[in-house]
């Protein structure tokens, strides 16, 4: 009884054979053993593994019946293998695609996620996937301004959602290696998304250690291994959540194509490396955007007044969200007297505050320090 009720329903082949296409399916059979028996071109295919099994596989989409017959070739696959359609799904996407596993091994009292994680996650792991991408295709790149078109194709065209496996609660990112092409078109180092994949690990692995064991002179060849701060802060936004034990990263190589050189497919990130994860990212912030005197002008987002040690003066503090090479930051600039009355100005009023100053990431935020200047001209004129 109980095999009866964990074997796979129809709807579990319904919802595979519209995930898949037959071309996909035709790759992962000559990949793996199978030989092209017959066939009419366009139509149908007959493959057969040496005296094991045969299959037929139908092509021609636009026939009443493809649907039913797809879901029988798949079902006979997953039979063959002693499958289910989960592990069939993913053994015929990875033929030419990259698998990229995340795993949250975390406290989880009936095995969901929090919605506001399972959000953060997705942008965090787009994040991720665009600074790979950017460094694949330019390891000098600042991170900053615009991209390549081929970083914008690769994030628009090749990366997917793939389905969510059993344990603990996993992410897969599908990277797809696109239909394969004469050698010369790919270049020495394979397809532009192969190299993504590959950055991406070496990456991993550099901030992995990095967390655990600093190595200045690691950080100078951070462009090399793929690793910069947008990497790490992605990282920081996967393991934000306090009940999170670690943080399990793994791949699973398209068989297409030979596997890369890297230190492993498994990145484990526990709660030492999540401790690290801030320095990490603090150095390469410097490296990448050094301190520079910058004008800001934004919405001042909140104000504080804490006493200062040693003596009876207050420390004022604003947080102004302002956009800075091309992205909204929140930064923490000291301010006092009269400045600091302008602030409150335009805060109350939901005016635009403009202020000058040196802008540096330093202890795990960006802030602007002095001399720092803000130009009021606009503000008195507006108090009249």
């Amino acid at each position: 009884m109980d095999d009866l009720v964990s074997s796979p329903s129809l709807d579990d082949y319904r919802e595979l054979a519209e995930s898949l296409h037959p071309l996909a399916v035709q790759q992962y059979l000559a990949a793996n053993d199978w030989q092209l028996e017959a066939q009419v071109p366009d139509v149908r295919q007959i493959w057969r593994l040496h005296d094991r099994a045969r299959v037929m596989l139908p092509l021609a989409t636009d026939f009443v019946d493809f649907a039913q017959r797809f879901r029988d070739t798949l079902r006979s696959l997953a039979t063959v293998y002693d499958w289910d359609p989960q592990r069939l799904a993913e053994r015929i996407t990875v033929t030419r695609a990259d698998l990229f596993f995340v795993r949250f091994d975390q406290i989880m009292i009936d095995g969901t996620l929090p919605f506001k994680q399972a959000e953060r996650t997705l942008d965090g792991l787009f994040k991720m996937m665009k600074a790979a991408a950017t460094s694949a295709d330019d390891p000098t790149h600042s991170h900053r301004g615009r991209r390549s078109s081929t970083v914008n194709d690769f994030l628009d065209d090749d990366i997917r959602l793939g389905h969510t496996k059993r344990g603990s609660f996993v992410f897969t990112v599908v990277t797809r290696l696109g239909d394969p092409l004469p050698d010369h078109e790919d270049g020495p180092e394979g397809p532009f998304q192969r190299r993504v994949m590959e950055t991406l690990a070496t990456g991993l692995h550099a901030a992995r250690d990095l967390s655990l064991s600093w190595n200045p002179g690691a950080v100078e060849r951070a462009a090399e291994q793929g690793l910069s701060a947008n990497l790490v802060e992605s990282l920081q936004d996967l393991t934000e959540s306090d009940t999170l034990r670690e943080l399990d990263l793994s791949f699973d190589w398209a068989a297409s194509a030979p596997p890369p050189e890297v230190p492993s497919s498994r990145i484990v990130i526990n709660r030492d490396a999540i401790a690290g994860l801030p320095r990490v990212r603090e150095h390469l912030v410097r490296r990448e955007e050094p301190p520079s005197t910058e004008t800001l002008v934004g919405q001042v987002r909140s104000l504080t007044r804490e006493e200062s040690s040693g003596d009876d003066q207050e420390e004022t503090t604003i947080v102004l969200s302002a956009e800075v090479r091309g992205r909204t930051r929140k930064i923490h600039i000291p301010l006092s007297g009269d400045d600091y009355g302008w602030a409150i100005f335009t805060h109350t009023n939901g005016l635009p505050f403009t202020v000058t100053g040196n802008l540096a990431f330093e202890r795990g935020a960006w802030r602007l320090t002095g001399p720092v200047a803000v130009d009021s001209s606009f503000l008195r004129h507006r108090q009249r």
